[in-house]
C-alpha cells in the first residue's frame, strides 16, 4: 500500500512539471518571440469570439440620452 502511494506521488509530481521536461516553446529566441506573439494573438482573439457569441460587443441601447430615430 505505501509503495503504490509513492509511486502515484510520484506520478503527480512529474505529470505537474511536464513543461519543464518538454518545453511548448523553441530554445531560439527569435522564433520563441514569434510563437509567443502567435499564442497571444490567439488569445485575444478568443476573447473577442467569446464576446461576440454572448453579443457583449453590441451597442449598449440602454443610454441615458434619448436618441431620435429619424431625420431631423
Amino acid at each position: 500500500m505505501r509503495r503504490l502511494l509513492n509511486i502515484c506521488l510520484l506520478a503527480v509530481c512529474l505529470t505537474s512539471t511536464t513543461g519543464c521536461f518538454l518545453p511548448i516553446y523553441s530554445a531560439r529566441p527569435e522564433r520563441r518571440v514569434q510563437q509567443l506573439l502567435y499564442t497571444s494573438e490567439d488569445m485575444r482573439m478568443l476573447v473577442e469570439e467569446w464576446e461576440r457569441i454572448w453579443h457583449l460587443d453590441q451597442p449598449s441601447h440602454m443610454s441615458p440620452i434619448r436618441t431620435h430615430g429619424g431625420t431631423m
